[in-house]
């Protein structure tokens, strides 16, 4: 897997993500993260960002963030992003140090398997292997396609696990995405408008101080800052269109 880039490729990419950067600190106060969304596309497009100072990217495929994180540097802060199989939990645990926040947590299940593998790597090599990150996420269009905890009971008693019986998770918040209809409409998302309010429920009824909300992509960002996200997941507006999918 080639890191080489070629300045032609490294300044376009720059020039999309530093224009996508700008808004993105420019709504939120840079009180917002931006992740480079990077699936599918080659190692060297990360390593040409990663040159220009960029650190948050994310990935939607175990395999391919496992192979990536191989050859990329270590101090890179990925974010799995990608539906998740209880199985393939440990595969992330175990073969990446810097896996910075899992996003797609929606069962109890995931949540155990995620942090026993963890808990295991940190007393094998705790010297690279630290605590993982999760965001719970929650399915606020009601799309039965859609992965992703029901706000209510379910969600409160993932997040009560995560927090009481994950000593190798840190809870960092709720993750969502939006339904085409809902993301390609005038004003207030109603899904966003719903992630946000659970955001209120979660901070309250858990005693937190706060909490972070991923939700938002290349075509609803800018609505999603306004709504309150404090992470946007960027991928064809920085890397252009992706190649088929390859059997992913």
């Amino acid at each position: 897997m080639s890191l080489a880039y070629t300045q032609e490729r490294a300044g376009e990419l720059i020039e999309n993500a530093n224009s996508i950067k700008n808004k993105v600190h420019n709504l939120s106060n840079g009180k917002t993260t931006l992740v480079c969304v990077s699936k599918l596309k080659p190692a060297s497009d990360i390593q040409a960002l990663y040159d220009a100072g960029y650190r948050h990217f994310g990935e939607n495929y175990v395999q391919e963030l496992i192979e990536k994180a191989k050859v990329l540097p270590k101090d890179i802060k990925w974010h799995f992003i990608g539906g998740l199989q209880t199985n393939k939990c440990k595969d992330l645990s175990k073969n990446i140090t810097n896996l910075h926040v899992v996003e797609t947590i929606d069962t109890i299940k995931k949540a155990k398997k995620l942090n026993d593998t963890r808990k295991q790597m940190i007393s094998e090599d705790p010297s690279n292997f630290g605590k993982v990150g999760v965001c719970v996420q929650v399915n606020t269009s009601g799309e039965e396609q859609k992965s992703g905890c029901q706000p209510g009971d379910e969600l409160d008693e993932l997040i009560k696990v995560i927090l009481e019986e994950c000593d190798c998770l840190e809870f960092h918040g709720l993750m969502t995405i939006g339904s085409y209809g809902a993301s390609h409409s005038e004003g207030l998302n109603p899904e966003f408008s719903l992630l946000a309010e659970v955001k209120e429920h979660v901070i309250s009824k858990f005693n937190l101080s706060d909490i972070q909300i991923s939700m938002g992509m290349s075509g609803d960002f800018v609505q999603a800052i306004k709504q309150g996200s404090t992470s946007v997941r960027v991928g064809s507006s920085i890397f252009g269109s992706r190649p088929p999918n390859n059997g992913h």
